[in-house]
């Protein structure tokens, strides 16, 4: 019988090689918006659930499953950019139902501040809560927010971690 040896720096290697590749699956979020690593359009839809408005779960999945569907992430109701983008999608959502699409908008926001952002907008396309970013995460786009930029946004009375419930300081 023959015993294989190996010698300290190959076994370090090996043993170096396993830490940093399974380290690599720990953080389940980008560092910053720009490291960001989307899933690719015509992907399968990760199995994620959020919730709506009455705060029930909703699985994803299950949505494209009725109907094609085009999914939207916006960071809340907080921010003004998406306040407009959101009521930009609002002049072609008859035009996409009538394609036979459904629309939904995810954001970080509690499922009791949706009401509000729709009611702001006059939507009448679905929102969706993503609090905990399960989902914002499964489609690869959630990135933790710098220290100084959680700071400056509560400066502006943005309160991030009100809005969604958690303190994880990501978006999508």
């Amino acid at each position: 019988m023959t015993l294989l040896r190996f010698n300290t720096p190959f076994l370090t290697l090996i043993a170096l090689f396993f830490l940093f590749h399974t380290n690599s699956y720990a953080q389940d979020y980008a560092t910053s918006a720009e490291k960001v690593n989307p899933v690719l359009i015509s992907s399968t839809i990760p199995d994620v659930s959020v919730k709506n408005t009455d705060g029930k779960n909703l699985n994803l999945r299950d949505l494209v499953k009725e109907q094609p569907t085009i999914f939207v992430f916006y960071r809340g109701g907080w921010c003004p950019y998406c306040n407009s983008h959101l009521a930009d999608l609002k002049t072609i959502e008859e035009d996409l139902s009538k394609e036979g699409y459904k629309v939904y908008a995810i954001s970080a926001d509690r499922p009791e501040l949706l009401k509000q952002t729709m009611a702001k907008n006059e939507l009448t396309y679905t929102l969706l809560s993503d609090a905990p970013m399960t989902a914002a995460k499964a489609f690869g786009i959630a990135f933790k927010m710098d220290d100084k930029t959680v700071e400056r946004y509560k400066s502006f009375d943005i309160d991030i971690e009100k809005d969604s419930g958690y303190d994880h300081h990501l978006l999508p």
